[in-house]
């Protein structure tokens, strides 16, 4: 069995520029990324014991944020403990499924 590693999370950069756009999500996407750091998940299903409305799609794990209107998504490398952020969407530039290109 393989060691639990806490999460590196690339890159943080991502949730700020968010944050910048979206004022209104600072507080969440801060809330998620303190948890994530410190988490050491190696599943799906421990992510969820986390974040229960996580939902795997494709290679990704997507997060609700701030109620559901907002979508990050993250490539989860669990083996070696890297967290790969790929986006922050809100639901509808989520559901134009745009980002899986």
């Amino acid at each position: 069995m393989q060691p639990r590693l806490r999460l590196h999370i690339i890159s943080r950069k991502k949730l700020l520029e968010a944050a910048r756009t979206h004022r209104e999500l600072s507080e969440p996407l801060d809330v998620w990324y303190r948890i994530a750091k410190k988490s050491k998940w190696r599943s799906l299903a421990e992510v969820r014991q986390t974040f229960p409305a996580a939902d795997a799609v494709e290679r990704f794990t997507v997060f609700n944020i701030k109620g559901n209107a907002y979508r990050l998504i993250a490539e989860i490398h669990y083996r070696t403990g890297r967290v790969f952020l790929r986006d922050v969407l809100t639901h509808a530039e989520y559901s134009k499924g745009g980002w899986k290109r």
